[in-house]
Order: C-alpha cells, then structure tokens, then sequence
C-alpha cells in the first residue's frame, strides 16, 4: 500500500501531466494572424476627377492618429447578390447628414468605406468598383460629399475575423465600424453608437459600442428562426456565459463601433480570424478595462449568409474554448 507521500506524488504528477496534455492542445489548437501579403497592402477606388481606377497604398502601420472622422469595415465574401443595398443604405445616410457635406467638412474625406474582399469567387471586389463608376446615385453621393469607397482584395480567404481585422487596421477614421455586407442591420443605428461613446471619445477613453439584438429574442425576426438556429444561437450564448462574458447579451452581431483608441488596443493582438473573433475582441475590451456600451439597433435576416450551420458551430466552439485557455495560459498575449 503506498503511503501519503507516493499519493501525493503520484497526484502532482497526474495533474501536471493533464495540464501539459490541455497546453498542448490549446497551443496545438491555437491560432495566429497570416502574414499580409504586398497586393493586399493597396486598396483600389474610383476617383471622379481623372474618371479612372487608382490604387494607393495603405498605412503600413496603423495609424495613431486619425485623418477623417469615419471609417465603416465591410468584410465581404462572395457578395455581389447583397452588398448593393448595404452600400446605397450607407450612403444615403451619408448624403442625407450635413456633417459629411464638402461645405461642413475641410477635411479631403469625411469618411471611407474600406470593402475587404476575402477571396471572393463571384468578383465582389471588381463589382463595387463597377458600382462607384456606373451606378448614378453612387456617382452623385461620392462626388458631392467628402467620401471614398476603397476596395482591398485578399489575395486568399481568411474568414471574417480576418478580413475585419485587415480593415480595421487599416482604417483612417476617429471612429470605425465594422458592418456586415447582407444589409441586416440599419445603417443609420451606426449614429446611435456614436452617440454611446462620444464623450469618453473627446475625453481621450478607449471605448466600444456594440450593435445589439438581445431585445428582439422574442419577436418574429428570431422566434421564426429555424429551430435548428436557434438552438445553436442559445447553446453558443451559454459558453460564451460560461467562459466569463456576462455582462453583453449580443455578443455575434456584426455591427461594432470602435474609437481609434480602443481599436489600437485591440485588434494588433486579435488572433481569430473565423466566425468566433467577436468574442476574442470582448474578452480583449474587458481585460483592458475598456467602455463597452451595448446598444439596441434594428436588424432583420437576410438570405445567403455564408455560416455552415453544423461545421462552424462545432469550430466556434472548439475556437472559444481555445481563446478563453489560451489568454489563461499565456499562449495569446494583449500587448
């Protein structure tokens, strides 16, 4: 029979070896940003003076300081059947708003919309191009305010946290949403957020402000979910409880305010570039105490999303698991 000590022993042991096996996995499980490639650090746009297609290079580097007021992320995969009226909603709040007219601003531009392209099979990027060119109420719009399309294609596919990321670090604006390319969320909610987070903005406070749909659970826009759906959206919710963030009820939806503060605090250290990267961005926000305001937005589903129910749900899982152990472990590091 052993005695106290060869238990003891026996019980570090076991449990060193079960934590070496979980760090194992979790480093094994783990994930790092791609490398950028040199054709992915330009953005292509339309410009009315010369009426050609031009090309400038990006910030090499994210830029400290902000060079206009707004910038709006769209990633986009394979959407040319839904990003028109995505696009025609955002600028028609852009025209409609005096701050964004070229006799307010004395900025060169009051605003970007950066489109990152994710690989796209069906020719999105050369699409919103043909858009800003062809399309007269696009013409109008960016002709007469301070505003720019940008266009940035990936030369492979990321996933959305990718592409998000890429824009993000790569937006010039004082605030910068991120905004899903199928329209589902009101773009004039984007005034809403900014609005949330404007005095801790002018105060010089990192701050967030996140698009919500928690008040809607009950209404026809979830309850006609397939129950399939939504069985996945309530187990998702319940780790996402479980692994520690409490406090936010929407945690997914694609439609996230950041002022130029909180994003230079934030997304250099984003390691997820699939669906789950929203979460990794929260975690991030509440380990360095940063604002984070929800805030109730309009939102209806729109056909075509791009999520494989069964695959990504299973791969969302396993990616949450391994963000919350990883940061635990020190795999993932914040600064």
């Amino acid at each position: 029979m052993m005695n106290t000590t060869a238990i003891a022993t026996v019980a570090v042991t076991t449990v060193v070896a079960l934590l070496a096996s979980i760090y194992t996995l979790v480093y094994l499980f783990s994930n790092q940003p791609r490398s950028v490639e040199p054709s992915e650090q330009v953005s292509s746009y339309y410009d009315y003076d010369s009426k050609t297609i031009k090309k400038a290079q990006l910030p090499q580097t994210p830029l400290h300081k902000s060079e206009l007021k707004f910038s709006i992320v769209v990633p986009s995969y394979n959407e040319t059947e839904r990003i028109y009226v995505m696009l025609r909603e955002a600028l028609e709040y852009f025209a409609q708003n005096e701050d964004y007219s070229k006799e307010i601003s004395t900025a060169k531009d009051a605003y970007e919309i950066l489109i990152v392209d994710d690989g796209s099979r069906d020719g999105t990027f050369q699409y919103v191009l043909d858009l800003c060119r062809q399309d007269e109420f696009f013409a109008k719009v960016l002709s007469t305010t301070n505003g720019v399309i940008r266009c940035i294609q990936l030369s492979k596919n990321r996933g959305k946290g990718g592409a998000v990321r890429h824009g993000m670090l790569h937006a010039r604006g004082e605030y910068i949403l991120f905004a899903d390319a199928d329209g589902a969320s009101k773009f004039a909610d984007s005034g809403k957020l900014i609005t949330s987070i404007q005095d801790k903005t002018e105060s010089g406070k990192a701050a967030i402000a996140i698009g919500s749909r928690a008040h809607m659970v009950n209404t026809d826009a979830v309850v006609k979910r397939s129950l399939i759906r939504n069985i996945l959206m309530y187990g998702l919710h319940t780790l996402v409880f479980i692994f520690g963030i409490r406090s936010i009820k929407d945690t997914q939806c694609g439609f996230k305010l950041f002022n130029r503060k909180s994003m230079l605090s934030i997304f250099p250290f984003l390691h997820t570039e699939r669906w789950i990267f929203d979460v990794e961005i929260l975690i991030l926000g509440i380990r360095k105490n940063i604002d984070i305001h929800e805030v109730a937005i309009s939102w209806h589903e729109v056909d075509g999303s791009k999520v494989d129910l069964a695959r990504d749900s299973i791969n969302m899982a396993i990616d949450l698991v391994v963000i919350r152990l990883a940061y635990l472990f020190g795999i993932y590091k914040d600064n």
